[in-house]
């Protein structure tokens, strides 16, 4: 227990089994309470089914449209479409009763248990409380901002993983249309450097494997640097068939998580009944930012047994064909020492071999990854590293192998699809331009840390975000608030009400949207929207709700009438507005991998965009070749009595929105207000667990700092800390990215730990 029992926050030992009837309570609790019975039925059954919506939490695929239970969902997608389709509303007497310094004193989770946004809101130069604005004057207050700036690159159009292709598509449409490609989204502070890193080295900015690969091919799923019981529910299930079937499982992880220590499946009866599944075979606790030098360690390890037995490890056919850069990398893996690899990554060389002997007994290999691996100063290096350990053994290319990149949030890898990128080809431009009849800027836009400083340093003066929680889930949160008070308007497109709404421009605008379980009618019918999963499926969503109120507007709508606003009738912005098929046939001949869009996204579940590697191994590098690279071990360096802390969600939440105060799984309750440490490096600092501390981070002779976190002993490696984000935000340093896709670094921060002053929040 915490050291004091009369507070909220307490904390128990961490589950080792995960979802089960607990799991089921817990999201129709939730549900009830913000729908109701009979509305969270109709719900939640239409969630991820054919003619439903799409779930707007995760990315992870569906099962083929013959096979969905009639209940598609996870505990967490659950609370997604209850967070979004709930009854509580924030409206004008809501406004009008709260003013912002009253409203920047409630947490994140009172914000947005507050309820739907219900029509557009203004905050006027220097006024203490948002107020009611018609959509015409909101949106010709825009268009004047707009047109009055000195240049089109002061402005920045951000959007989250939520926007439907379509609606990514007019938005991205919008920005160029303007002349500028400052179009910074969430990808850019979560897998941008997937993207970096397989662009490079496969030809593709995103995985090729499929669902099936996963369920019906691979012999060895390796997880790393992801926790899918949280963040992807539903790939226990999948992970679950995969072991039934015979497939080994090995996580890399520097915290045992209890989704893949043992899987209870609600949809089984060995779930409910039984003892559920053991999904790992092998769990290797990395050091945080050690997975570089451990991919590193297992490569050289390979190298190893090739030398002691010729032509029995490698594909050397797969190599000579398909391949290059293959001597060099040798060259690297040889010079490495194992006793570097062994102080990296944090293992044992012993540890490591044991992998190896998994990776040589199985002929079809995928790996999985997300942000434990993307959000490190050496991330681009540490997936290249990924795919050398990939095309050793031909695992590219044929059933069951493969790179798989995990995204976290509904429709994020469509929008990059669709244009949302401050560095898309100028193919790409080319046919916008032929398309819509103007000349594209080409100079490359701002990615979000790039927004973050133009901000800062004044050069932004409209800020347009289409969904998100920007202020929240960017790094330096004080740099940040800082930066966006100085921008002359801010423009929030949301279902909800944020913290971003609270940190605005001198004037500032609030445009509620319909959510994803909402009925969108435009023109004369019934509209429907697509998607784009982890696996390049492409789907349709067909919201099923009536809308939480009368003004509320489709983010393809508010988009498109922004463009009238800003160019009349110069491109058909308002056709587009009242038939999204006219917004997909101009994508069936923009985009590539969408002809026939409107034909083919009709068929049951959708159709699979193509994924070059993965049919006919085709690598669209600059050699025309898959690419071994050369990549050195390094980590942070951690000065004695010092930490490496990530940031990480608790369960109770999904990315910026904190559905409750619980962490079931790591065994906290009632409060988010928590460090986890290694016992040891608790005693070593004269600590223990219920102490409270402030957890100070350490950058070029900057300091930033956490206060009043409770001490949580946990199994992390020795020199390993962790705790929620997005409160942690504050101690990420702008400044501090990844290598090539300028990700923060959030994974790896140095930190101490210093006895609190402060009284716990």
């Amino acid at each position: 227990m915490t050291a004091n029992p009369d507070d909220e926050l307490h904390v128990r030992a961490p589950e080792t089994v995960s979802v089960g009837l607990p799991a089921v309570r817990h999201a129709l609790q939730y549900a009830r309470t913000q729908m109701g019975v009979t509305r969270s039925a109709a719900t939640l059954l239409s969630v991820n089914q054919v003619k439903g919506f799409d779930c707007p939490g995760c990315a992870w695929p569906d099962p083929p449209a013959g096979e969905r239970s009639h209940s598609e969902f996870c505990e967490n997608g659950a609370k997604a479409v209850a967070w979004e389709a709930t009854r509580a509303r924030v409206d004008r007497e809501f406004f009008a009763a709260h003013s912002i310094a009253q409203l920047r004193d409630l947490s994140d989770h009172e914000l947005e248990l507050r309820g739907r946004l219900t029509e557009p809101m203004y905050l006027a130069p220097g006024a203490t409380h948002y107020t009611p604005i018609t959509w015409q004057d909101a949106l010709g207050l825009t268009a004047d901002h707009l047109r009055s700036m000195s240049s089109p690159d002061r402005a920045a159009f951000y959007t989250s993983g939520r926007a439907s292709n379509e609606a990514a598509f007019v938005y991205q449409l919008l920005a160029r249309r303007l002349g500028t490609n400052n179009l910074p989204d969430c990808s850019n502070m979560c897998h941008e450097s997937s993207g970096a890193a397989l662009v490079e080295t496969i030809g593709v900015g995103k995985g090729v494997v499929s669902r099936e690969d996963i369920t019906d091919h691979a012999e060895l799923i390796v997880i790393v640097g992801q926790n899918p019981g949280t963040n992807h529910p539903r790939m226990l299930s999948a992970l679950e068939t995969a072991k039934r079937r015979g497939a080994r499982i090995v996580t890399i992880n520097p915290l045992p998580e209890a989704g893949m220590v043992r899987f209870k499946n609600p949809q089984k009866v060995r779930g409910i009944l039984g003892e559920g599944t053991t999904l790992t075979d092998r769990f290797l606790p990395v050091r945080l930012s050690g997975d570089l030098a451990l991919f590193i360690g297992v490569n050289k390890a390979l190298l190893e047994r090739e030398a002691r037995a010729p032509g029995t490890v490698f594909d050397h056919d797969f190599i000579a064909s398909y391949c290059d850069g293959f001597d060099d990398v040798q060259t690297g893996w040889r010079e490495v020492q194992w006793s570097r690899v062994e102080e990296l990554c944090g293992l044992t060389r012993d540890e490591i071999e044991g992998f190896v002997d998994d990776v040589l007994a199985a002929r079809s290999v995928v790996v999985c990854w997300a942000m434990g691996i993307t959000q490190h100063r050496n991330a681009v290096a540490t997936i290249r590293e990924i795919v050398n350990f990939l095309l050793l053994r031909g695992n590219i290319g044929r059933p069951g192998t493969g790179p798989s990149p995990i995204r976290g949030h509904s429709n994020v890898q469509g929008d990059r699809t669709m244009g949302i990128w401050e560095k898309m080809p100028d193919a790409f431009l080319d046919r916008l331009g032929d398309e819509f009849g103007f000349a594209p800027p080409r100079p490359h836009g701002l990615d979000t840390v790039a927004t973050i400083r133009a901000m800062r340093d004044g050069d932004i003066d409209v800020f347009f975000a289409l969904g998100g929680n920007f202020v929240a889930a960017t790094p330096d949160t004080a740099l940040t608030r800082a930066a966006m008070q100085r921008c002359a308007l801010s423009v929030h497109v949301a279902t909800k009400l944020n913290r971003s709404h609270l940190h605005h421009g001198r004037e500032a605008l609030i445009l509620p949207c319909l959510g994803r379980t909402e009925r969108d009618v435009q023109g004369t019918r019934d509209q429907f929207v697509t998607v784009e999963d982890s696996m390049s499926m492409v789907h349709a969503s067909h919201g099923r709700l009536e809308p939480g109120s009368s003004h509320l507007r489709s983010e393809v709508r508010i988009v498109c009438d922004l463009g009238r606003a800003l160019f009349g009738d110069d491109i058909d912005w308002a056709a587009m507005a009242d038939d999204y098929s006219i917004i997909r046939s101009h994508i069936s001949r923009v985009v590539d991998g969408f002809e026939d869009f409107e034909r083919r996204v009709a068929r049951p579940g959708g159709f699979m965009l193509p994924r070059g590697p993965h049919g006919g191994r085709i690598f669209r590098t600059a050699t025309g070749k898959a690419r071994f690279t050369r990549n050195a071990p390094e980590a942070p360096q951690v000065p004695d009595g010092y930490l490496l802390l990530q940031t990480m969600r608790s369960h109770d939440q999904f990315n910026t929105t904190i559905y409750g105060l619980d962490d079931r799984y790591r065994g906290i309750a009632g409060g988010r207000e928590v460090v986890f440490v290694n016992e040891a490096d608790l005693a070593e600092r004269g600590l223990a667990e219920g102490d409270v501390v402030d957890v100070v981070s350490t950058w070029r002779g900057e300091e930033r700092r956490l206060r009043a976190l409770r001490c949580v002993a946990y199994p992390t490696p020795r020199g390993c800390a962790a705790t929620y984000f997005p409160e942690a935000n504050v101690l990420v340093p702008l400044d501090s990215t990844a290598l090539e896709s300028n990700t923060p670094t959030s994974k790896s921060l140095v930190v101490r730990l210093e006895r609190s002053v402060s009284t716990p929040t």
